[in-house]
């Protein structure tokens, strides 16, 4: 007949203060032993699953960040298409002015710019934006066409 083994065996380690305390406090707070602690801590090191597990952690963090750039660079299209439009709606439809208008024309220009900037400025420092706004207000009307204008 064989002797019989225990089931857990014995190993000394030896810790740094800082680290026997912060063992100690976790034990404590608990309520396990020192050994229980430090059995788990080593097989969580030792796990091959954690590896993997940590992987997938990283993988599921990158995707989100790749759709909030994705989100990102379709918002700043949007908007890079929109400005284009206005512009080239504006060049084809505003008329030029004759040259005693015109020096009052760029007056007011630089009046407008400057309340824009002031508007700007205001619309941005508040969580209010502009797109968010035309968003709800085209669901709440729906897209018109060319043809209802």
């Amino acid at each position: 007949m064989r002797p019989k083994q225990p089931r857990k065996r014995r190993l000394s380690v030896y810790l740094e203060p800082n680290l026997l305390v912060a063992l100690e406090e976790r034990a404590a707070r608990r309520d396990h032993s020192l050994s229980m602690i430090a059995e788990a801590a080593v097989a969580a090191f030792l796990s091959p699953d954690d590896g993997e597990r940590r992987e997938a952690a990283i993988a599921k963090r990158l995707d989100q960040i790749d759709r909030r750039i994705a989100r990102i660079e379709r918002d700043q299209t949007i908007a890079v298409e929109t400005m284009a439009m206005f512009v080239r709606f504006w060049l084809t439809t505003t008329p030029a002015l004759p040259e005693p208008q015109a020096a009052a024309a760029r007056a007011k220009g630089f009046q407008r710019y400057d309340a824009f900037l002031a508007a700007l400025s205001r619309r941005m420092a508040s969580s209010s934006r502009l797109a968010r706004e035309l968003a709800e207000d085209i669901a709440s009307t729906g897209p018109t066409t060319d043809m209802e204008r």
